[in-house]
């Protein structure tokens, strides 16, 4: 009985160092796609940043007439909710997923007619399976974002918001805060605003007003950037999404790496005193026939 469970106990310690390799190495492979999209997304922050002060400066001085400004009464609205493609990353999906629901389901009893917009697998699967309707998904971004999938998404809620099929965009996302650390979040994407464009401190206006020589007009500025501005925020939020998923996924294969590690140990433990058990029995048994003789 001690041989074979010393070899069940080897069989399972072969097996858990075989998932200990498979998740070391995808926590080495989370931590550079971490390095990469966190590394995107502070190098497009001082573009956004410089786009909002423009479109501050803009929009102080011209009367807003734009649809992405029209404020509606709601009785469409479409929530843009990004997750993963993929699990293993922890409760990251079960976070943003809860937070998402509880939202979908307060613009329902509002009265409001509510559909989602799903960027990532999880989430297109989750509100499929409990019956809301699914306006458009993207199941194959993979956790990268490139101005290409900014630009389409942003496209699609902009037409789906000026042909009026809706009068509200929000977006619910893991917004990354740290890498230990994404809080889900649920912000209005349209209509812009004014706020969002316009909102500065008076001290700072004060201090930092610049007048600018535009050319072509303010106007025809405003126009052309205000669309890059709307581009701008949806590829920050994916960003931003998409660093916290690759953060979850790491901290998450970095935990089941341990214990793994911790398991194997405990395993080994019981292997040798089950091993040592059986050397034992046997010696009493030699020494028993040998006090026979």
């Amino acid at each position: 009985m001690a041989g074979a469970g010393v070899k069940l106990l080897n069989k399972r310690i072969r097996s858990v160092k075989s998932t200990q390799q498979i998740t070391k190495a995808m926590k080495m492979v989370a931590a550079s796609k971490l390095q990469r999209s966190q590394g995107n997304m502070l190098a497009a922050r001082p573009y956004s940043q410089k786009l909002t002060e423009l479109m501050q400066q803009l929009a102080g001085k011209t009367d807003i007439a734009d649809p992405l400004f029209e404020v509606r009464p709601i009785r469409k609205r479409l929530f843009l909710v990004i997750a993963s493609d993929k699990g293993l990353c922890g409760s990251y999906n079960m976070n943003v997923l809860k937070f998402a629901q509880i939202a979908v389901d307060e613009s329902v009893a509002e009265g409001v007619e509510t559909e989602i917009y799903a960027v990532g697998k999880k989430v297109a699967e989750h509100f499929s399976k409990r019956g809301y309707t699914v306006f458009s998904s993207h199941e194959d971004f993979g956790g990268e974002i490139n101005s290409e999938r900014g630009s389409l998404v942003g496209n699609t809620m902009v037409e789906a918001f000026v042909g009026g099929q809706f009068d509200e965009v929000r977006t619910v996302y893991a917004s990354f805060v740290s890498t230990m650390t994404q809080k889900p979040v649920n912000v209005a994407m349209l209509p812009i605003a004014p706020d969002q464009a316009i909102a500065q401190d008076d001290e700072e206006t004060d201090d930092r007003a610049v007048d600018y020589i535009w050319e072509p007009s303010q106007e025809e500025m405003f126009k052309v950037l205000l669309p890059l501005y709307l581009r701008n925020r949806v590829f920050m939020t994916l960003a931003e999404s998409f660093t916290s998923e690759h953060a979850a996924r790491m901290i998450s294969m970095s935990a089941a790496t341990e214990n793994a590690g911790e398991l194997i140990d405990a395993l080994t433990l019981q292997r040798n005193r089950e091993r040592q058990a059986g050397i034992t029995a046997d010696l009493l048994d030699i020494v028993g026939g040998s006090n026979a003789l």
